[in-house]
């Protein structure tokens, strides 16, 4: 698999990142639309998913990534693999998310993850942090009741602010209170395991959609 190089940052409210992306036609994508549905958002290169999708083809896979390169390799590899049951967009998830699932059939929106997102750590600049309360309010809406957002970073003062957001919101409850010391999912995104393999710490929290 060759490999895109592209800008490791990009500023979501650039103008040319506020166009809201048009939902395609799931029918053409999706084998089965009525799978459950993993959304990922801020999918990076892909491989998470791409490996999730090979280990459970009886879930739906979809990753947001507002660096289109990334997007079009990622879904070039879907496509030598054959795989039916995954799908990666181009979109700013801000702007976006709330149409693309309104557009996806009601209820098959089971699992979230949000894993090591850009952190910003500049004051001025956190307002292009992923997770706004604007997002957290769509995953309310449209997960399923008992849904699950799972988040990590390896940036203590960015996990801390995830976690603050979601505990804001009515609809969600913290499966812990102290982070979860290892990964719930089958498979770690290439960015834990260089973490990890570092010795440094990752900060991980579940949340449940009640």
């Amino acid at each position: 698999m060759s490999v895109v190089r592209v800008r490791e940052h990009v500023n979501p409210l650039s103008k040319k990142y506020q166009v809201v992306a048009s939902p395609p036609d799931w029918q053409r994508i999706y084998a089965d639309l009525n799978q459950p549905l993993h959304l990922d958002i801020g999918s990076g290169k892909g491989r998470f998913l791409l490996e999730m999708a090979q280990r459970q083809p009886d879930w739906n896979f979809l990753g947001l990534e507002i660096r289109e390169p990334l997007v079009e390799q990622a879904n070039g590899w879907r496509t030598e693999l054959g795989l039916t049951n995954l799908h990666y967009l181009f979109c700013n998830a801000n702007n976006s998310l709330r149409s693309l699932l309104q557009s996806l059939p009601a209820g098959v929106l089971r699992t979230v993850t949000i894993q090591f997102p850009d952190p910003w750590f500049k004051r001025r600049h956190q307002k292009r942090r992923v997770v706004q309360p604007e997002l957290v309010d769509d995953l309310a809406n449209f997960l399923v009741s008992g849904g699950r957002v799972f988040v990590q970073s390896d940036v203590e003062e960015v996990a801390i602010a995830i976690r603050d957001r979601f505990h804001e919101h009515p609809a969600f409850t913290q499966q812990q209170l102290a982070w979860l010391p290892i990964n719930p999912l089958p498979i770690s995104t290439e960015r834990e395991l260089s973490v990890l393999a570092l010795g440094d710490p990752v900060y991980r929290a579940l949340f449940l959609n009640l």
